[in-house]
């Protein structure tokens, strides 16, 4: 038996009604080997959490910054994505609490981070649900808002490759270049390593399953290692 106390002490409130906040928690496989379960899956709250988290983000950008749509929209982005929604359930311990299939709870990979995001943004439309705007506003302004600040002064709302080719232009006069390190895995599921050079020396290398998303990776690993470099 789940203890849902510890999961409201993490996310700083107490439910009224504690089955909105578990069946928030009910991923739709769970469902799939236990169709008796007295509730059902949580797709119909991402949907509504999905739209309040949007709602609270754009009305705080809105109301504290003067600048045009197009960055806001990109700041807005970098919060209400699944990687930091997966980010900022994992430092709640929601993944203690899901309700997964068998097959489920065996993935670790980046399909358990899909679940963890939308399993926070079930949470928030469950919050909506049980205590109104104002306790869903107060619960991301506390666990999603402080990245903001974070977000802004490191520009981590630009992509990762824009951002790079940007700061070693800027210091080092060059352009990124990225080569293919190695290919893997048949047609329909290939892995590819990439790394990223500045001036022939390696700054960074990533994986992918397509050559585009490993150079995103790349380029993160190369800004984590160029900002360490130039402190």
């Amino acid at each position: 038996m789940k203890n849902f106390s510890i999961l409201e002490k993490n996310l700083g409130l107490k439910f009224k009604n504690q089955d909105l906040l578990q069946q928030a928690l009910v991923h739709r496989s769970y469902i799939n080997e236990n169709p008796k379960f007295h509730l059902s899956h949580n797709e119909r709250m991402e949907f509504l959490g999905d739209a309040v988290l949007e709602l609270v983000v754009t009305e705080h950008l809105f109301n504290n910054y003067n600048n045009p749509e197009g960055e806001m929209t990109n700041w807005r982005s970098s919060l209400v994505n699944s990687t930091m929604l997966a980010k900022i359930a994992h430092a709640l311990q929601v993944e203690d609490f899901l309700y997964l299939s068998r097959g489920e709870t065996k993935d670790k990979g980046k399909a358990r981070e899909y679940i963890l995001g939308n399993s926070f943004e079930a949470i928030t439309g469950a919050i909506y649900l049980d205590q109104g705007y104002p306790a869903a506003q107060k619960f991301i302004q506390d666990k999603m808002l402080k990245h903001l600040p974070k977000i802004l002064a490191e520009k981590l709302y630009i992509d990762p490759k824009s951002h790079f080719q940007e700061l070693t232009q800027e210091r080092e006069g060059v352009t990124p270049e990225y080569k293919v390190l190695g290919e893997s895995g048949p047609d329909h599921n290939r892995n590819f390593v990439v790394g990223v050079y500045i001036a022939k020396k390696i700054m960074g290398q990533g994986e992918g399953s397509s050559k585009q998303q490993a150079q995103v990776e790349a380029a993160k690993n190369a800004l984590e290692k160029y900002k360490k470099i130039n402190k």
